[in-house]
């Protein structure tokens, strides 16, 4: 498992400033969903550890960050690419949709 775990406060500079791609899993404890995405992106995040960024933003704990990018259901994940937000994936969804949103 290699991931950044995001705040409010390192959100700006390992996410917007970042050149390159990053995804971004807003989840929480609670979320069963949440919970079997866990292996799916820590072998995202073995696999592309070279290619790209990934991070996890617990929207208990950062709730204005999942308002900020209106986060209604979890788990979401971003994709961002140089600060951008280029792709979004709602709900549980198999490896290889977050490969082919990372491409």
């Amino acid at each position: 498992m290699s991931h950044i775990d995001i705040t409010a406060k390192n959100f700006t500079a390992e996410v917007m400033e970042y050149k390159g791609k990053v995804l971004v899993d807003f989840w929480a404890s609670w979320c069963g969903p949440c919970q079997m995405l866990i292996p799916i992106i820590d072998q995202l995040s073995e696999e592309l550890k070279d290619k790209v960024k990934i991070a996890k933003v617990n929207i208990e704990d950062n709730q204005d960050l999942a308002t900020k990018f209106n986060v209604q259901s979890i788990p979401t994940v971003l994709i961002f690419e140089n600060g951008n937000v280029v792709d979004t994936l709602m709900g549980l969804r198999p490896k290889e949709e977050y490969l082919k949103a990372l491409k």
